[in-house]
């Protein structure tokens, strides 16, 4: 099995829920006592979110960008960045290492072709949402619509997502403006949700959505293994 590195800290729930997903699958994979190969470097959360609600981006891209090189040094056969919002700065970290980067967009969309879905609401962050990083990538490599909500609604999902699930704390009524959310993009269209958020998911089971919902987290872990397990050596950028 190849070594997969992980950038993290961005929060640390998200960590462990990557790491606790990712050990979870080898094992139903596996059996015994499998776990996956992994090497994690933790961010310090705190920081990198000053950054980023400063829209200081290249800093941001910067400390990610000496992660994966670490992680390299590490040993890594390909790297994670745990953390959709990470994503804003892929391109810096790809630059930064001669091992892949998993872009964490390109599982899904993969998963919404293959179920003939073209148009999915994306749920997330402030920065997903409103940034192209993410959007742009599932509409150029996979030709999806993508819907996102109006200003104020964005506003309280990063909210609830900033002040409250990063610091562990999940409230019946967060999760309910979540739903409404979802609700409303599905009235707009969207054949299905993108729950691309890592916090997201312990706010509301996938079933509690008005439409099919895709947990990203769930498909970058899963699509991880699956190279760990089965490619050889891969590209730089692969």
């Amino acid at each position: 099995m190849k070594l997969i590195g992980m950038i993290g800290g961005m929060s640390w729930e998200s960590s462990a829920l990557y790491y606790r997903l990712l050990n979870q699958a080898a094992h139903r994979r596996l059996g015994g006592h499998h776990n996956a190969r992994s090497v994690l470097y933790t961010l310090d959360f705190d920081g990198i979110n000053r950054m980023a609600a400063e829209g200081r981006w290249d800093e941001v891209g910067a400390v990610l960008a000496d992660a994966a090189r670490r992680l390299e040094s590490a040993g890594a056969d390909f790297v994670l960045i745990t953390a959709v919002s990470g994503h804003a700065v892929a391109a810096a970290v790809e630059a930064a290492m001669r091992v892949p980067l998993l872009h964490l967009a390109d599982p899904l969309g993969e998963a919404l072709r293959a179920q003939g879905i073209t148009t999915v609401g994306l749920l997330g962050t402030r920065y997903t949402m409103e940034m192209d990083f993410f959007t742009d990538r599932l509409r150029d490599r996979f030709g999806l619509e993508v819907l996102v909500p109006p200003p104020d609604q964005r506003s309280a999902l990063h909210s609830i997502i900033i002040e409250e699930l990063t610091l562990g704390r999940v409230t019946p009524q967060a999760r309910t403006t979540l739903l409404a959310i979802a609700g409303e993009l599905a009235s707009r269209g969207a054949g299905a949700v993108a729950v691309a958020c890592t916090e997201l998911p312990i706010l509301a089971e996938l079933d509690a959505y008005a439409v099919p919902a895709f947990d990203v987290v769930q498909l970058h872990v899963e699509a991880a293994l699956e190279r760990a397990l089965t490619e050889s050596s891969a590209a730089p950028g692969g």
